[in-house]
């Protein structure tokens, strides 16, 4: 009796170990990052100082607030991910429903190309896409040389819009599942009322797929949020949080040091820039994070 106690025992303190631990290996980027976002430019000469710095500063959140004219950031880089997202969403949706419901001469092909979409690198495609969009001619619709789509936001938004952005094959493949996995009786119950395919999608279907539409948006939100690779190749020099902390070494000069110090210091600016990108998201995630693993628990993506 007293060794099984002792081996519950045990077992305790080896979870709360490993959860510990995993905890610390989660957060030790934000821990390490906000004790340089605070630390003055003196405490980084100072062999004492490692975790806590004597000094608390938030010069460097002034710098980087200001580097990245963050207010107008925020709002332009909030706008965009949240219109991607949504328009993501709307496309990866109907998509796999119809690779869910509908088989047609060569479904399987197109949709083994989508599955391979996602593997792919986006440095592969990276040329044609500029170039589509540089001379955008709409299938030979408008006359040569075509539209010059560089430096708008049409580009990412056609590419959400018809399911080809950077992570939509995979956001179709989930939705697929999700849908194959439904009882076909509610759309048949519906095509017997008369309901069209798209009235019994939009008022039977897509009602109990709010699970799934919930993933699929929070990872299209995140991801677009983070994505640099596809701003920066049709948005150059646009005001978004993304490219703002790309260019940051280069715009900031550090007034009160030698060029030595200055690309030392600019690591301070840096962890602070990047916890003023992470904190919508975290912000978000706090708000949304029961939704959220409801919506994981209900679809089985776990498994």
């Amino acid at each position: 009796m007293r060794a099984r106690k002792m081996l519950g025992i045990g077992a305790v303190v080896l979870r709360f170990g490993l959860l510990v631990g995993i905890c610390f290996i989660i957060l030790y980027p934000l821990l390490r990052q906000f004790s340089a976002a605070v630390m003055h430019p003196d405490d980084m000469y100072d062999l004492t100082v490692n975790w806590i710095p004597r000094q608390l500063t938030k010069l460097n959140f002034e710098v980087a607030w200001n580097m990245l004219d963050y207010p107008r950031s925020l709002l332009n880089t909030l706008g965009v991910t949240a219109l991607l997202s949504a328009l993501e969403l709307a496309a990866t949706m109907i998509i796999g429903y119809g690779f869910a419901r509908w088989r047609y001469p060569g479904s399987n092909l197109v949709f083994a190309l989508v599955v391979l979409s996602i593997v792919i690198p986006p440095q592969m495609v990276m040329v044609p896409l500029f170039l589509n969009f540089r001379y955008f001619d709409l299938f030979g619709l408008i006359p040569e040389p075509g539209l010059n789509l560089i430096g708008s936001f049409w580009p990412l938004v056609l590419m959400a819009l018809t399911g080809t952005a950077k992570r939509s094959g995979l956001f179709i493949f989930i939705t697929r599942n999700f849908f194959r996995g439904m009882s076909t009786s509610l759309e048949e119950a519906a095509y017997v009322d008369g309901a069209g395919h798209l009235r019994t999608f939009f008022q039977i279907m897509l009602p109990n797929a709010k699970p799934i539409a919930m993933i699929v948006f929070l990872f299209s939100f995140v991801w677009n949020w983070n994505d640099l690779f596809y701003t920066n190749l049709f948005l150059p020099g646009a005001k978004l949080l993304q490219l703002g902390l790309a260019t940051i070494n280069s715009q900031y000069n550090y007034p009160w040091a030698n060029k030595a110090v200055e690309g030392t210091y600019i690591q301070l600016v840096n962890n602070a820039g990047m916890l003023l990108y992470v904190l919508p998201v975290l912000i978000l995630y706090a708000f949304l994070q029961r939704y959220f693993i409801e919506s994981i628990e209900k679809t089985g993506l776990v498994g």
